[in-house]
């Protein structure tokens, strides 16, 4: 059983499968999306643990129950007799009966100068992942996107200081009035950098020349799922993500997806929920097919 991708999905559903006892491969490139965060929370007794220590503890997991893990990247991943094949980029071929994708996703952030530099720093963009840590603070919330409004209203709840950076004319008089209900202030324009004094956020430049004075900014990125390999192999999408059912199957039998490949929403928690569900799945296949060749190979033999 191959895993293409070793973060929170990736590894929980190699630690299950491993347990189950099948052959467990994880190929992992060793660049998870959250590699610059320097903590993670929301995760029941790991609260505040850095994602590298996380996936650390999970390697080490995962092999002690006998699993493998390579670092690598798989460049070609295709049918190939009843299952699939598997090419690695440095050569190295694997032939495995299912295979999961939990090739995760990346951020793909708004073209302003300074802003990717504060990166997971003190440009965030998720509030319930950092809100705790940047609670009382000044926040500001760069908008634009239909969802940034009710965005800027959830990052609300951690301070009583925040504003909503918006093009001129974008908002509707409802959405105004909500936002004014709960003082959430308002900057209209065009944002032209994010500003910093002594490795800190200190402000927001606009483009005529204002500088509206900030401790941290949340930003909603373009979530894009790294479904290269989905693509080749086939699977349905809607609207760039694959579509799967409840337990991670996809639309091509045998290839199976958990975390944010699949689930943009998805934080560390959740991603390794899903990976548990999807092994589980996908050890019940494995045994439906061992049944059905053990019926047929008994069968034969009378």
């Amino acid at each position: 059983m191959v895993m293409v991708g070793g973060g929170a999905a990736g590894m929980s559903a190699a630690l299950v499968l491993a347990r189950a006892r099948p052959k467990v491969l994880v190929v992992d490139s060793g660049e998870p999306r959250n590699a610059l965060a320097s903590h993670m929370h929301g995760f029941l007794s790991r609260d505040g643990l850095s994602p590298a220590e996380l996936l650390s503890l999970g390697r080490s997991e995962v092999k002690g129950y006998g699993g493998e893990i390579v670092v690598g990247s798989v460049t070609e991943l295709g049918p190939s007799g009843s299952g699939f094949g598997v090419l690695l980029a440095d050569g190295q071929r694997f032939s495995t009966r299912r295979v999961l994708i939990a090739t995760g996703l990346h951020d793909e952030l708004p073209t302003i100068p300074g802003l990717a530099e504060r990166w997971a720093r003190d440009v965030l963009h998720c509030p319930y992942c950092h809100g705790y840590e940047v609670r009382d603070q000044q926040l500001g919330v760069l908008g634009g996107s239909p969802e940034s409004v009710r965005y800027a209203q959830i990052v609300r709840q951690w301070s009583t200081d925040v504003l909503l950076f918006v093009p001129a004319g974008f908002l509707t008089t409802l959405q105004r009035s909500e936002l004014a209900a709960r003082s959430i202030g308002l900057v209209e324009g065009v944002v032209t950098g994010i500003l910093t004094d002594a490795d800190h956020l200190c402000g927001v430049a606009m483009d005529d020349g204002r500088v509206i004075l900030r401790d941290v900014v949340f930003v909603p990125p373009r979530l894009v799922p790294n479904n290269d390999l989905l693509i080749r192999l086939g699977v349905m999408e809607d609207a760039g993500w694959a579509v799967k059912d409840d337990a991670g199957q996809t639309t091509v039998p045998g290839v199976w997806v958990a975390g944010n490949v699949a689930n943009p929403r998805a934080q560390v928690i959740t991603a390794a929920g899903e990976g548990s569900t999807t092994a589980m799945a996908i050890n019940a296949d494995l045994v439906d097919q061992d049944v059905r060749n053990a019926v047929q190979a008994f069968t034969h033999d009378i």
